[in-house]
């Protein structure tokens, strides 16, 4: 029997028993009656980040000038990448806070490449974060079209079978670049067992962890992970472009050789040698100056999920996974509506995709219903998903409940009809 019904009663019941509903407050909420379930493209705004900028940008930069280099700003990104290290299963100097996501990527892949030779195969999945994909292959066109990239398929456009993955890799196999929780349906892979079928063919295992940082519990470590990647504007709530992540297990740092050199890479940046010659630790793989306003934006909400610590957000985040779905089976399966996420907790991060024909202006009257109206805020991912995202740390059942409801009220009065198909710029 479900432990749950489609009372509102109930999600307030829920909400009234959470251990983590306080952490809520830490956040700014401008509008009590928008909900938020952004998927994660960008995670809202801590409060105490607002005091933490105004530091920064006054007493820091406005006072101390270049002075605060030198007392401190040179070390946040070694600083922030041992707090994040927290988060993610890894050793406080394998972690470095650094560029963007794609850019990160790039590196390191390049690295994996160069540390291969004469492998000529990259393995990914039809899953994974497109501008990965991208990424991938710009660098075989780059390396003189010498290696191959091979996607594996999915039945289902919601996962990818291990044993399709186990058939993938072989022995000509150099990397394996995956996202551990796909950015459309939230299937999960397992790190532990793909990693070690990577290592049993001799391949580098990189995982890009952007969808999952701060809403699963990671182990880099203890899976053995080689390499891996992650941005900080999601469920990190570092801010929009904020600066990305980068990990190197300790052990492959000085034998692999990333592809850009720049100053802050070199062993000694203020020498001013003209020769490069590679810092000996995790700084190796730093390129440019950092961007300091925006870097130091992560920390306040680091350290917030580090209070509230994983296994409590997961337990959440997976109740209420389950509550948007069984409300999803309830009351929008009948409308038409399919479920674009795997069922299974154990294989699912912590956002829900339903799928419908209609799905963009679903999306559409969800955000733009002028009031009395309650306004949701999802995002669309083409062709058909309306992804749901849960950030336990503010998002409530209450939500959850009102979101649902509102979605079966688009649909049963055809309110959608009311707006355009043409898709805008940032969906």
């Amino acid at each position: 029997m479900s432990q749950f019904n489609t009372e509102i009663n109930l999600a307030r019941n829920l909400d009234a028993q959470d251990e983590l509903a306080s952490f809520r407050d830490k956040f700014v909420i401008d509008d009590p009656k928008l909900i938020y379930m952004d998927g994660n493209s960008l995670g809202r705004l801590p409060k105490r980040t607002i005091a933490f900028m105004q530091n920064a940008i006054e007493q820091e930069w406005g006072k101390r000038l270049i002075r605060i280099w030198n007392e401190g700003w040179i070390n946040t990104p070694t600083e922030l990448g041992a707090k994040i290290a927290k988060l993610v299963g890894a050793r406080a100097d394998e972690i470095l806070v650094t560029e963007a996501t794609s850019i990160n990527l790039f590196k390191l892949s390049v690295a994996a490449l160069q540390a291969r030779p004469g492998r000529k195969r990259i393995v990914s999945d039809v899953l994974n974060f497109p501008s990965d994909l991208y990424i991938l292959q710009g660098i075989i066109d780059l390396l003189g079209k010498n290696h191959q990239l091979e996607l594996i398929s999915s039945a289902d456009s919601i996962s990818i079978p291990f044993e399709a993955i186990k058939t993938a890799i072989n022995e000509n196999t150099a990397l394996v670049s995956l996202t551990h929780v796909a950015f459309k349906s939230a299937f999960m892979h397992d790190m532990a067992r793909v990693t070690e079928l990577a290592h049993q063919s001799g391949a580098l295992m990189l995982w890009d962890l952007s969808h999952s940082v701060g809403a699963v519990p990671i182990d880099l470590n203890g899976c053995g992970v080689d390499l891996a990647v992650g941005c900080t504007y999601k469920y990190l709530n570092g801010g929009p472009g904020s600066p990305a992540f980068i990990y190197v297990r300790r052990e492959l740092q000085e034998q692999l050789k990333q592809p850009m050199w720049g100053w802050f890479a070199a062993e000694k940046p203020f020498a001013f040698e003209l020769d490069f010659t590679p810092a000996s630790d995790i700084s190796r793989y730093r390129v440019g100056t950092p961007p300091m306003l925006s870097m130091k934006a992560v920390e306040p909400a680091i350290d917030i999920l580090l209070e509230a610590t994983m296994g409590r957000l997961r337990a959440k985040s997976i109740k209420q996974t389950e509550y948007l779905i069984f409300l999803a089976d309830q009351w929008l399966a009948p409308l038409g509506f399919t479920l674009g996420s795997p069922r299974q907790p154990e294989i699912r991060g912590s956002h829900v995709s339903l799928r419908h024909p209609e799905s963009y202006r679903i999306s559409r009257a969800l955000i733009e219903s002028p009031p009395p109206a309650i306004q949701v805020i999802p995002d669309f991912r083409a062709p058909d998903n309306i992804r749901f995202g849960i950030t336990p740390l503010y998002t409530t059942f209450s939500e959850i409940y009102q979101a649902l409801e509102r979605v079966r009220t688009i649909v049963e009065d055809k309110i959608y009809e009311q707006y355009s198909s043409n898709q805008m710029v940032v969906t």
